[in-house]
């Protein structure tokens, strides 16, 4: 087994998916507000226009268009941002689910928004994924 094969079982068998409290939102950020009032737990910037990821009765309280109400999931299995694989074997698992995922990595974990309806499902499909790089 090559050792980017082996890296990915063991980061598979580790995975500990975990549900964040709370609902989120994406939403197209205005371009007359600064982030900093609203703290988006995210933000992204496009030629397009800026995206955030902040509290769904936040952006909704700010008026937001909320165009994605998502779960905010955890990877708890700590991961690099060289590992090789683990972003396409989850955004696989959920895909043969039907399940839509949005995929953020950061320094210690990567962090998956899914549709906030199907959030229990997505926590199943990556609990057997665990069970699965176990055996």
């Amino acid at each position: 087994m090559s050792s980017t094969r082996g890296r990915l079982q063991l980061l598979l068998r580790e995975l500990r998916p975990r549900r964040n409290p709370g609902v989120y939102a994406f939403v197209s950020a205005p371009a007359d507000r600064a982030a900093p009032t609203l703290q988006p737990l995210a933000v992204f910037r496009e030629a397009e226009g800026t995206t955030w990821i902040l509290d769904a009765a936040d952006a909704a309280a700010a008026g937001l268009d909320i165009r994605f109400r998502t779960a905010w999931l955890t990877l708890d299995v700590p991961s690099g941002l060289a590992d090789v694989g683990l972003t396409a074997a989850v955004a696989a698992a959920l895909a043969n689910a039907g399940i839509a995922c949005n995929v953020m990595a950061a320094l210690h974990h990567d962090h998956l928004f899914v549709p906030i309806g199907a959030a229990d499902a997505a926590l199943a499909v990556l609990e057997r994924l665990q069970r699965s790089a176990g055996s």
